[in-house]
Order: structure tokens, then C-alpha cells, then sequence
């Protein structure tokens, strides 16, 4: 028989629907196998885990056969708990498969400390445009001390006490300076104890 008459024979379409056939069971099964294998059609839903210690986080995400990784924050957000879960990846009602890595972001104990500038010479304005740029605050109330130059900023406090440049405070700590009153010599006010008055801060905001 030809190879010609063999392509045309029925024996050579049986042979050609066999191995069709058995391709497809071939794959059916692979598809079913690796399905097994890799948890194909198990999915586990993501649970929320914000606001969390990490051992409560730990025990949901272990409870539901997950795995997790602990990446920590630069960014204190004082509406959540210390230590607690901020972010989290992949977020609240995903599913995923089991041993999934969820990447867990933890909220710092407290905001970041910044160095304080050296703004000495600066005048009030700018002293208080370079703090609040950084992130401080600028208390309500400025100390003024016997120096020819008028505003002029000669130290900085945080709490009543003196800082200096180059110090860290954290963000958001209010910082009061310390400001020549344009005069060489003051007498300045006191109080009933005998202490010192502040003079109130100009708002600068409102002009």
C-alpha cells in the first residue's frame, strides 16, 4: 500500500481520532492534576486587618492559612493604635490562594523626629515659614530679649526649654522662638511672681 492509499484508508483516520482523543484526556487529567496541586479552585478572602496589633493579625491570617510580611511605616497616623495595622496588601476582600503573602504596614509609635534649622538671624516671618515647612508648629506666644535687631529670631524653645540647632523633636512639635525686641536694653513685663510675660504672637495667617 502506498503512502498515498494509507492517508486515504480508514486504519489512517482510527489512528488520527485515537490520538485525538487521547490528547484531550491527556490534558483533561493534566488541568485536573495541577488544579489539585495548586489549590486551583480554593480561594480565600482576604479579612480586614486594619487597626490590628500583629499578633491579632497573625492569628487571623494563620487561622485562614495565610502567610504574612511586616513592612514598616515612616508615616505616624495618630487616628490609629500604636504598632497597630495601617496597610495592608492585597486589600480588604480579595481572594487569593492559600500561603498567600499578605504585606502588612505596622503605624509607628509616634511621628518621625526632624532636626530643627538653624534660624538664627532669620527674621520672625521667615523662621516661621521654614518650621512650618518642616512640620513643626509655632507656639502662640513670642519671648523677646534685650537685641538691636527688631524680630530678629536669637533661640528657639520647645516646652519652656531651650533647643538648638541641629536638635530632633518630633513632627508637629511646637516650637517658640525667641526674638530680639529692636532695642539693646528691655524691661520686660512680669507677672505677680515676678516672672516674665510673653508677648502674644501676631497671627500671620490672617494678614
Amino acid at each position: 500500500m502506498s503512502v498515498f492509499q494509507f492517508l486515504k484508508s480508514k486504519t489512517f483516520f482510527k489512528q488520527i481520532a485515537f490520538a485525538v482523543i487521547g490528547l484531550v484526556v491527556f490534558v483533561f487529567f493534566f488541568k485536573f492534576w495541577l488544579g489539585i496541586i495548586t489549590n486551583h479552585d480554593q480561594k480565600i478572602q482576604v479579612p480586614n486587618l486594619h487597626k490590628l496589633t500583629i499578633e491579632e493579625a497573625e492569628r487571623t491570617l494563620r487561622d485562614l492559612n495565610l502567610d504574612f510580611v511586616v513592612k514598616d511605616s515612616s508615616s505616624y497616623n495618630p487616628e490609629y493604635p500604636k504598632r497597630s495595622v495601617i496597610e495592608q496588601n492585597p486589600e480588604v476582600g480579595e481572594f487569593v490562594k492559600e500561603k498567600r503573602k499578605v504585606y502588612l504596614t505596622l503605624n509607628p509609635s509616634k511621628y518621625r523626629n526632624i532636626q530643627l534649622p538653624n534660624l538664627n538671624g532669620r527674621t520672625k516671618r521667615q523662621a516661621i515659614s521654614e518650621l512650618k515647612a518642616i512640620g513643626f508648629k509655632v507656639g502662640t506666644k513670642f519671648t523677646y530679649i534685650p537685641d538691636i535687631g527688631k524680630d530678629v529670631v536669637r533661640g528657639l524653645k520647645h516646652n519652656g526649654k531651650i533647643v538648638n540647632a541641629n536638635d530632633k523633636l518630633p513632627k508637629y512639635s511646637t516650637i517658640e522662638l525667641i526674638l530680639g525686641s529692636g532695642d539693646e536694653e528691655v524691661t520686660p513685663e512680669t507677672n505677680p511672681e515676678g516672672e516674665p510675660i510673653d508677648t502674644p504672637a501676631l497671627d500671620l495667617d490672617s494678614q
